[in-house]
């Protein structure tokens, strides 16, 4: 399958109409678009790390969740980070494809895994934001025990968390979810669910009557490269597949 084929196939997973405005993703780069690919990369990030193992390791593409290119280039140098990745990427014959906030919205996408991962039951999309779900737990936890299950369910090293109330109705939003206070509260939920918010917006979320819980961004979103590989392997079985963390975190 060409890199041109195999983009189409996906792109009608996780449809380009599905995009926020301001987003970029798709294609991020390529020698060929009618090249074969063979062997696919999966990560959340196009970082060095990512790029240097897809290299040594004879990948053909990466597919990656957050954009190898986000805002526009005006020149393509060396000196400048991201331009010097895509430099080392073309030379090396390595494509990338980005599938950012069409990917948070698609069904069975960033947030439908998450809301599945900690076992959220009657989830629906958020009709007014498309990105964003809201389910309810199968039976009611107090905020304490919630923010416990979620730091399992993820494996991630730090649950931030603020608020009051017990938790039943969750909205959930992998990555920066700050910006969807607003549908949280206008749907009922009790909890929002993200990856990061910041600290004014959990003190204010607190006042108005809304839990926030922070599982983290990297957290939140990496287990949807399961489903990129699944996909992937759906539209050729052929396809030599391996997921990539991209990146490297520590706590203490």
């Amino acid at each position: 399958m060409t890199i041109k084929n195999l983009y189409k196939n996906l792109s009608n997973l996780y449809p380009e109409s599905l995009r926020c405005e301001w987003d970029n993703d798709g294609i991020m780069c390529t020698d060929n678009l009618c090249k074969s690919v063979n062997k696919i990369l999966v990560a959340l990030d196009v970082t060095e790390r990512t790029i240097d193992y897809a290299i040594k390791n004879g990948f053909d593409l990466i597919i990656s969740h957050h954009p190898l290119v986000f805002k526009s280039e005006k020149s393509l140098t060396p000196e400048r980070y991201t331009q010097n990745k895509l430099i080392k990427l073309i030379k090396k014959n390595v494509s990338v494809f980005s599938f950012h906030t069409r990917l948070d919205a698609a069904k069975g996408g960033v947030n439908d895994v998450l809301s599945e991962l900690i076992g959220l039951e009657n989830v629906k999309v958020d009709e007014v934001e498309s990105i964003g779900r809201i389910g309810i737990l199968k039976n009611e936890m107090d905020l304490d025990t919630f923010a416990k299950y979620v730091k399992s369910k993820l494996n991630t090293p730090v649950v931030l968390y603020s608020g009051n109330n017990a938790v039943k109705t969750v909205y959930v939003v992998g990555g920066d979810g700050k910006d969807l206070i607003p549908r949280a509260l206008a749907l009922g939920a009790d909890t929002l669910l993200t990856g990061r918010a910041s600290y004014n917006t959990m003190i204010d979320a607190k006042d108005m009557g809304l839990n926030i819980v922070e599982g983290g961004h990297f957290f939140t979103e990496n287990p949807v490269c399961e489903k990129i590989k699944h996909d992937v392997l759906q539209i050729d079985s052929s396809f030599e597949v391996e997921i990539f963390s991209s990146f490297d975190i520590k706590s203490c």
